[in-house]
């Protein structure tokens, strides 16, 4: 069986797109006008204004995912990224994140940044883990977000090379992204 495998986000994505997202979202919190609206049409909120969807697959399975809109000239939001649940524990999150930073800099980003809720603990850890650091929310982005991080696109880089050498180094794939 085939293990994690990161692929760029197709049209027929987004159903996984949608569930993934929709099942945590309203697990935890209230589903906002702005996510319903990014979850149904996602190509229109992420993709055409200049980021990217990734997929993560799990032997032949779609099991996660993550966006990254374009939220100023050289920086992109890390949105909506989830894992089915039925896939969670087995480094999907990591490896798709990573994947995200090579893809971020390929799409001209300087920085790297999230919201997120201190509800979400588990995200954030992962967050930290993978280099985002701390700063002040500003208001009026999301109802729920209090929680912002970011990471400079060199040291997103950085990070993911050196996860990709730990990876490799233990025989498991590396995590690049396959078109």
């Amino acid at each position: 069986m085939k293990g994690i495998e990161i692929i760029e986000y197709e049209t027929c994505h987004q159903v996984y797109f949608e569930k993934f997202n929709r099942d945590w979202i309203e697990e935890m919190f209230v589903m906002e006008a702005v996510d319903e609206w990014v979850l149904t049409n996602p190509e229109e909120a992420i993709i055409r204004p200049g980021g990217a969807i990734l997929m993560a697959s799990y032997g032949d399975t779609i099991a996660g995912t993550v966006g990254l809109r374009k939220a100023g000239e050289k920086i992109f939001e890390f949105t909506k990224m989830a894992v089915d649940k039925n896939f969670r524990r087995l480094g999907i999150a990591e490896a798709i994140s990573y994947a995200s930073f090579y893809k971020a800099k390929e799409l001209g980003a300087e920085k790297i940044i999230l919201y997120s809720n201190r509800k979400n603990a588990g995200a954030i850890k992962l967050y930290e883990k993978i280099g985002f650091n701390h700063v002040e929310v500003e208001k009026g982005v999301y109802e729920r977000a209090n929680v912002k991080m970011e990471i400079d696109i060199e040291t997103a880089v950085s990070n993911a090379d050196r996860f990709n050498k730990i990876s490799e180094s233990s025989k498991t794939m590396q995590y690049g992204i396959s078109s």
